[in-house]
């Protein structure tokens, strides 16, 4: 993960060590080398997703990119929102990584193992998935917790609200019911903890000003506003990442170009789903630079 950027570019490297530091643990080598049982800790993924983000988007701008003049918002899906605050300048990289460290922590410690659980719902959308999380939860957190696309939906919540849901898919449109191997049940009330944990570490966080607005996942609407970015960012833990309507909103706003940045190529695939016109490209290995540079080069 990121170990090909870190080969290839100085930029690349540098983001990674400054990270390292931030941290102070050697995040990059779990990274390049695993194990990957280590990785996927929800405390060391969120930080090392971050890192490879801001480690392309730091080769991108040695090679040219000027993101205030080039692209017209930023965004980013639940932690990745840190890393689009971090492009934008909002936050600095070792504010961002220290940030996902207490944020992944808090979220592992908000719900017992085994308690929560989180399904994807296939071939439906957001009502749909409201209507089933409703009928499942019997007083229980049942809550849908991603809008990804038309017929893409994720809910989340107790253990035994989602197995409910699991029997009541089919009578609700659901085509495929998928539980997902995750360590909590993110995006949901059960999160409340966590989000306590949040508000106190962006309390004492510096934010400045994005150099473009922020599409927040809680609102799917631009804000510069810092004290709102960290109101919003208390809130997503909670709440549902509203991803649809960003990307639907982004386009409506006339942006016709979209370049994920980072580990990767969900997002894309997503945007295209959801707006067929959007070009939507990645990056996050050295031979996918230029296509993303010549996107970022023409205007949209």
């Amino acid at each position: 993960m990121g170990a090909e950027l870190a080969k290839a570019h100085a930029a690349a490297r540098n983001v990674f060590v400054e990270v390292d530091a931030a941290l102070g643990q050697d995040l990059s080598r779990i990274m390049f080398e695993g194990p990957l049982d280590t990785l996927t800790l929800t405390e060391n993924a969120q930080p090392a997703l971050l890192a490879v983000s801001m480690a392309a988007l730091r080769v991108l701008e040695e090679q040219g990119l000027d993101l205030a003049k080039g692209v017209k918002f930023v965004a980013g899906h639940s932690l990745g929102e840190y890393s689009a605050l971090c492009a934008a300048g909002a936050l600095s990289i070792a504010d961002g990584a220290r940030l996902l460290k207490i944020r992944g922590r808090a979220m592992q410690a908000a719900v017992p193992v085994g308690q929560g659980a989180m399904a994807a719902l296939l071939g439906t959308g957001k009502e749909a998935a409201e209507k089933l999380a409703a009928a499942a939860a019997e007083g229980e957190v049942c809550q849908l917790a991603n809008d990804n696309e038309p017929t893409q939906a994720v809910i989340s919540g107790a253990k035994t609200a989602i197995d409910r849901a699991a029997k009541l898919a089919k009578e609700h449109g659901v085509r495929r019911f998928i539980p997902l191997n995750v360590s909590a049940p993110f995006h949901c009330a059960l999160m409340q903890p966590a989000a306590e944990a949040m508000a106190k570490a962006l309390a004492d966080a510096q934010m400045k000003r994005p150099v473009v607005p922020l599409i927040a996942n809680v609102t799917a609407a631009p804000t510069s506003d810092p004290q709102e970015i960290k109101a919003r960012l208390v809130e997503q833990v909670t709440s549902t990442v509203r991803w649809r309507e960003c990307v639907a909103n982004m386009a409506r706003e006339g942006v016709t170009d979209l370049v994920e940045v980072g580990s990767g190529k969900v997002l894309a695939g997503l945007a295209k789903r959801i707006v067929p016109s959007l070009n939507a490209v990645s990056v996050g290995a050295p031979q996918e630079l230029d296509a993303a540079l010549t996107v970022l080069s023409t205007e949209g």
